[in-house]
């Protein structure tokens, strides 16, 4: 073959491929606008635009991906510290990523914290990869839960979001999601308030901004391609009532946050009949941060004495993060709550000799039967455990 003939197969070639991808390729003017806000007790549509639009759920997806885990994690084939084995496949995936490398592994616990806040597609592949040995067949077993769910418009064709022209969903099937992640996995449902997670080093903030600005926003998820434009749904809880919302098709994030609050203020004050404010003042914040700490019991936030029959504790781990403690030792208190009835969550420090401080994970609050029957459970349940008897009474939250 000529020079010349080479040259021009190669430029034709190059058209054609050019030309597919923007023929194939979703553009950003295929994003379609909708809304959707409803009353998670009830059920009741506060809001309601293009609910049963089609759209792309980009890494709304990843909320699927979760319940899988989450129901996993349930049924006791995944336990929070088992270790997923990274392929090559998975570090091939674009950003967002954690760059794992390949044959890497990374924790259950890890890849839900990465994909609740990075919202990571290495992760989201090397999840689907471990549970549904290929990520079309996880798709698959995603597709076939929407449907058990209730979520008639929805197909997966891949654990991310990453762009698949035949991966849509909707508003309204969005939100079945998220009331069934609250109403199926209380005991997971605390990770999508998750506002930063650290991992090889690096700190990643989460990508949903109402946590910190809208009073009593405590999730769920956003979502980005070029085809979908920023997606984002959201719970909120005020004054003892919940609602969740969903938009798809912002033009910007910031544009995104600010209409979704303006649709959350306006449900709201249908329910309640008061109006409604975007914004959380000081004073709001500091409520806000004040019942967050309480519902966790930390050293120093003690208010009563336990009799010295309940003075055993449950250990099952510890971290040099607070936080990681206590979601562990709640996770392991859900798996013993009929044994250990009167047990309480509890974060205990150990100051080692370099400076650094532990936190132990434990489980306070319970007898020496109760204690010895507790771990002989989280042992089955492969969860480490030891138990412990505490140097008089210890100390626990009453609200707890």
């Amino acid at each position: 073959m000529s020079l010349n003939k080479l040259v021009s197969t190669s430029v034709k070639t190059a058209f054609l491929l050019a030309l597919s991808l923007l023929i194939f390729q979703p553009s950003t003017a295929s994003a379609k606008y909708a809304s959707y806000v409803v009353e998670v007790s009830t059920g009741k549509v506060l809001h309601s635009v293009n609910a049963d639009t089609r759209n792309y759920p980009a890494s709304l997806t990843k909320m699927m991906t979760l319940y899988m885990i989450f129901d996993a994690l349930k049924k006791g084939d995944l336990w929070l510290h088992e270790e997923l084995v990274v392929s090559r496949r998975a570090t091939w995936q674009p950003p967002s990523r954690l760059g794992l490398g390949f044959g890497q592994t990374i924790t259950v616990e890890k890849a839900i914290y990465a994909l609740v806040t990075k919202s990571a597609n290495d992760v989201a592949v090397t999840v689907a990869e471990n549970i549904g040995k290929t990520e079309r067949a996880f798709a698959l077993k995603m597709t076939s839960m929407a449907r058990k769910l209730g979520m008639k418009r929805t197909i997966f064709r891949n654990a991310s979001g990453l762009p698949h022209r035949g991966q849509m969903s909707t508003a309204r099937d969005m939100s079945v999601l998220a009331r069934r992640l609250m109403k199926d996995f209380p005991q997971y449902y605390h990770y999508f308030s998750t506002q930063k997670f650290e991992y090889g080093g690096r700190t990643y903030k989460n990508h949903n901004k109402l946590l910190s600005n809208y009073d009593g926003a405590d999730g769920i998820k956003t979502g980005y391609i070029r085809a979908s434009g920023f997606n984002l749904v959201a719970s909120v809880e005020r004054d003892g009532r919940r609602v969740v919302g969903v938009v798809f098709g912002g033009k910007t994030s910031k544009r995104r946050d600010k209409h979704m609050a303006q649709l959350l203020n306006k449900g709201f004050t249908k329910l309640t009949g008061k109006t409604q404010y975007a914004k959380m003042d000081n004073k709001a914040k500091s409520k806000r941060k004040s019942q967050q700490t309480a519902t966790r019991v930390i050293p120093g936030q003690a208010i009563a004495r336990t009799s010295p029959r309940h003075s055993w504790a449950v250990q099952v781990g510890a971290y040099h993060k607070p936080h990681l403690a206590a979601n562990l030792a709640e996770d392991a208190l859900e798996k013993v709550s009929k044994i250990a009835k009167n047990g309480k969550v509890r974060v205990v420090p150990l100051r080692q000799r370099r400076g650094k401080t532990v936190y132990r994970a434990r489980i306070v609050n319970v007898t020496k039967k109760e204690a010895f029957r507790s771990c002989r459970v989280l042992k089955r349940n492969r969860m480490d455990c030891m138990e412990t008897r505490a140097q008089g009474p210890i100390e626990v939250a009453l609200n707890d």
